[in-house]
């Protein structure tokens, strides 16, 4: 696994140089070793943003993204504030590309499959829609995919990164969760339940990704590991969600997270 050290980004640019230096995967790795650099065209980006009920939220998330993004696809389930109206009205009042499909079922995993499954861009990032994540950190995560990467995943305990928002007992869950991936899947992750993500879309098929739940995440973190992704952590800065309480229940989620990482390492 590929870490992007902060000191090496410039403007949310990461330089060509600090790339170069950053060393290959150990042998024996699941993770393929990291081809040379070749700094591919500026791709058309999808950002996919699940919502519930987000309204006092969701413009603080809208106001971040970079002008040149592709298009944003608000995915919402079936919330019952004004979410969609407030996002909306931003959008064209800012020239935003932003379309809102409606969630059919239930869950964080679900909204955003459903929504990877309308992107017509070249590159995914997935954001949270309570303001903890920062878009304007993505151009980072894009540089780490135009590098070589398949899979960028943000990491808020990489060098450089931090959090505001994760509560003690979410914090030894994470630790106790990453360090059980990183021993059954000899991975190197700093991070495993983190939803700040970028990947190229073409990698959708080889992950296969069905759940419903916060587990989305440890899904495709395990998945890009069992699959021989390139992957690359990039450092993220987690803020406080903004207003409201979150929808993420600490034991009933974890125990889901857990029967993901057991029932992978048991596929064939």
């Amino acid at each position: 696994m590929i870490q992007v050290d902060r000191a090496d980004v410039t403007d949310n640019k990461v330089e060509p140089s600090a790339l170069l230096a950053i060393p290959a995967p150990r042998r024996g790795s699941p993770v393929r070793s990291f081809p040379p650099v070749v700094i591919v065209p500026f791709p058309r980006v999808s950002v996919v943003i699940p919502v519930l009920n987000e309204g006092r939220n969701i413009l603080s998330v809208l106001e971040g993204i970079p002008p040149d993004i592709f298009e944003v696809i608000v995915v919402d389930g079936q919330s019952t504030d004004d979410t969609v109206a407030i996002a909306r009205a931003w959008a064209a009042k800012h020239g935003l590309p932003l379309r809102v499909v409606q969630q059919p079922r239930r869950g964080k995993g679900d909204a955003l499959i459903h929504g990877f499954a309308h992107c017509g861009g070249d590159v995914i990032v997935t954001l949270d829609s309570d303001g903890s994540t920062d878009a304007a950190e993505i151009p980072r995560f894009i540089a780490a995919l135009r590098a070589g990467a398949e899979l960028a995943k943000g990491s808020r305990f990489a060098p450089g990164g931090s959090s505001a928002d994760i509560t003690p007992l979410r914090l030894w869950g994470n630790r106790v969760l990453t360090a059980l991936v990183n021993k059954l899947y000899r991975t190197d992750y700093t991070d495993l339940c983190y939803g700040y993500n970028a990947f190229w879309r073409d990698c959708l098929e080889p992950l296969d990704l069905v759940c419903d739940g916060f587990e989305i995440e440890t899904l495709l973190n395990v998945r890009a590991a069992r699959r021989a992704l390139v992957v690359a952590e990039v450092p993220s800065v987690e803020a406080r969600r903004a207003h409201g309480a979150s929808n993420l229940h600490p034991l009933r989620d974890g125990l889901r997270v857990l029967r993901v990482i057991i029932g992978e390492r048991l596929k064939k």
